[in-house]
């Protein structure tokens, strides 16, 4: 169950649209401020500590809940499409649905689902170094963190070119369009955003336990089925590492086999020759993703996952790079 807590917001650490993080005393703590409003120094205000108290993977922030300066608040949404529902946080986002019909024909466009929102700028990367001139959409899901504003990464990734467009779909919320779900997020990517790609991935804060089912990963078979079934051309990309302390995660992570299995359709899946994949049910292609570094340096950007960066683990960034290079290919290579 929840905990709360009060304090007074002692600085202001940094803000952008849709986020703000703050100093409470010695503690941290992000302020959603489409949800709640915004703070100043001096504000007494109600925050929730629970990841922070059970040690989970939140870097140590709370999460305002409500200014205790303020009476009431609002701010009127776009439309009557509501997100977080039947909470006390839920907001009338609108949807991107509400005002134009994107369709149900991806039109063979590529579709990469990826389990880890850190794999995102790589598949955006390698995929680029191919298609310059081509159109990145990035669908963040609602299997784990829902505001879109929490990211830094998608901020980066804007802001350096590799993702043109962002739709929030399900109950994640914040980006440049809303979608009430993930195929219908897909059709507007293609149809709506003219995406010549769309990578689909949770945001930060993936869920896992050491059983097959218990991880917020599975959702990557269900949006491969889909884009199957909306006529678009299925990826998955490989989460591997070589230097995972958890057997389960090292080569190729059993999420892989989890996701290919759960998967009916017959999708392709790009690896590289240090992470075998036995998936006879689906084509299966071991790719050079290229200097997957030296395409994210040139751009200016660093990405870690799970802390380590590409010196650490280069399995891991030459999986995830494999799948841009696959989509930029063609199914048949070309």
């Amino acid at each position: 169950m929840p905990s709360f807590r009060s304090g007074r917001v002692t600085e202001i650490l940094s803000e952008r649209p849709g986020i703000q993080r703050v100093a409470i005393g010695d503690e941290r703590a992000y302020v959603l401020v489409d949800q709640v409003g915004t703070v100043a120094v001096g504000d007494d205000v109600v925050f929730n500590t629970t990841a922070v108290d059970l040690g989970l993977g939140t870097g140590g922030w709370h999460v305002v809940h409500w200014n205790l300066e303020r009476r009431s608040w609002s701010k009127p949404g776009p439309g009557h499409i509501m997100k977080v529902r039947y909470t006390s946080l839920q907001s009338d986002t609108g949807a991107s649905e509400e005002d134009a019909d994107p369709g149900t024909d991806l039109r063979g466009r590529p579709v990469v689902a990826c389990s880890l929102h850190s794999q995102v700028p790589i598949v955006a990367a390698t995929f680029l170094a191919h298609r310059p001139d081509a159109r990145v959409a990035y669908v963040m899901t609602d299997g784990a963190a829902l505001p879109m504003a929490l990211s830094d990464l998608v901020v980066r990734m804007k802001e350096v070119g590799l993702v043109h467009v962002t739709l929030t779909a399900g109950h994640a919320f914040g980006g440049d369009r809303e979608a009430v779900s993930v195929p219908s997020a897909l059709a507007t990517a293609v149809n709506v955003e003219n995406a010549d790609l769309v990578i689909v991935a949770m945001g930060p804060g993936v869920v896992g336990t050491d059983t097959a089912l218990g991880t917020s990963a599975v959702e990557v078979a269900s949006i491969l089925d889909a884009t199957t079934a909306l006529r678009g051309r299925p990826i998955c990309c490989v989460r591997a590492s070589g230097v995972d302390p958890r057997p389960r995660h090292r080569g190729a992570s059993h999420h892989v086999d989890t996701v290919l299995s759960l998967t009916r359709s017959r999708v392709e899946v790009a690896t590289v020759s240090d992470a075998d994949v036995d998936a006879p049910d689906h084509d299966v292609r071991a790719l050079d993703p290229g200097d997957v570094p030296a395409l994210l340096g040139e751009r200016g950007l660093r990405v870690t996952s799970m802390g380590r960066g590409p010196e650490d683990d280069p399995l891991f960034y030459a999986a995830a790079g494999a799948a841009g290079v696959l989509a930029a290919d063609g199914p048949d290579g070309r």
